[in-house]
């Protein structure tokens, strides 16, 4: 399923252009256009879910293929070893601005804390 106003659907349909760097046949990871650090990709399923608890309930095997093509992401990035970070912002109060459920591979240098104070 595809939402023609969404910008993710728009990019796994490749009617706007992505820095794709993995794909499979449900799931595109492709470069964040303002990385945060030397590696910032975006792991996403082909179809349209809102957020995590949206995509874990409707098919927990496309959640899982999710999370494998990120751990194959970061190992083709030479950040497996050194550690990198896997998050995902759901609704308003955790920072999600894409309303299709999103996974963040981020490493390449120390990243801090997770959360401020």
């Amino acid at each position: 399923m595809i939402d023609a106003d969404c910008l993710f659907c728009k990019i796994a349909e490749g009617a706007i252009p992505s820095t794709k760097v993995r794909e499979t046949e449900r799931v595109l990871a492709f470069r964040d256009l303002y990385p945060k650090a030397p590696t910032h990709v975006l792991v996403i399923p082909k179809d349209h879910y809102a957020n995590v608890a949206e995509l874990a309930a409707a098919d927990p095997a496309l959640a899982g293929e999710v999370l494998a093509v990120a751990a194959r992401v970061a190992a083709d990035d030479g950040i497996q070893e050194t550690g990198w970070r896997l998050f995902a912002n759901t609704g308003e109060h955790g920072g999600q601005d894409v309303f299709h459920v999103h996974f963040h591979v981020a490493g390449g240098k120390p990243l801090g804390p997770m959360l401020s104070a």
